[in-house]
């Protein structure tokens, strides 16, 4: 038989199935397209697994990072807590912390973790790192109290500035800025140190403008203090005697 006559054959079988056993077809071949269905889930299953894997790694890897941040800012905080209780230890001071500052805190006031029953008493004198002078203790209660800066806004301290420690009056504008107006012959300069007392002659910032008219005889200066009021943590305070009682008049009004 020629291919001509196998094709006619083979057309002429494949209708008479269809006519007489329309669904051979699909009862032969449904085990193959069982399997085939089968096996495309258990392939979609595996590849989910594995992207579920990925993700759990991701993930984990992302924790470990968050722990090692947080382990590292915990040593951090653990040795910032030691220095602190080193430093209270080694001075006749009292060490407290700074619950709140500027700008949670109104007039650069700033607010103490310890009070009357810690023996902090008011007029104590406040020093940050370094024994920098911040303000005076200006309210008290049991368990905190608070600190009025000499930067506060219309706070006056008397001071010196420059190499001659030219006596000045100090006055508070607030954010840790103080101004003040000396003779324009006193030759201050942007970058002399001032002074405030305290147990001695003690600096507290330094000149960071200085605005002059040639037809005045004075200059304005702008002063910063030395240490930042929005990220101190901890103050020491000490009794200095009545270096600043002319002071706290204008502390105590500040609202807490």
């Amino acid at each position: 038989m020629s291919w001509g006559a196998f094709a006619l054959a083979a057309v002429v079988l494949v209708l008479l199935l269809r006519l007489l056993a329309p669904n051979a077809f699909w009862y032969v071949f449904t085990p193959a397209f069982r399997a085939a269905d089968a096996l495309a889930a258990g392939s979609h299953a595996v590849l989910s697994r594995f992207a579920d894997t990925a993700a759990l790694a991701l993930q984990n890897e992302q924790l470990m990072r968050e722990n090692a941040a947080l382990a590292s800012e915990n040593l951090a905080l653990a040795e910032k807590v030691s220095s602190i209780e080193g430093l209270g230890s080694g001075t006749a001071g009292i060490v407290a912390g700074v619950v709140a500052r500027p700008p949670a805190s109104p007039y650069d006031i700033l607010v103490l973790s310890k009070g009357s029953a810690e023996d902090v008493a008011l007029g104590m004198e406040a020093f940050g790192e370094g024994g920098v002078p911040l303000g005076i203790v200006s309210s008290v209660l049991e368990n905190f109290s608070r600190v009025t800066p000499f930067s506060a806004p219309n706070a006056t301290v008397e001071g010196w500035v420059g190499r001659a420690h030219t006596p000045v009056t100090l006055l508070g504008v607030g954010g840790g800025a103080m101004r003040a107006s000396i003779a324009h012959a006193a030759g201050v300069l942007v970058g002399d140190t001032v002074f405030v007392p305290g147990p001695g002659l003690l600096p507290i910032g330094r000149v960071v403008r200085v605005d002059s008219d040639s037809s005045l005889p004075t200059v304005t200066l702008h002063i910063q203090l030395a240490l930042n009021l929005f990220s101190i943590r901890w103050v020491e305070l000490r009794a200095t005697g009545p270096a600043f009682v002319d002071a706290l008049p204008w502390a105590t009004t500040m609202p807490l």
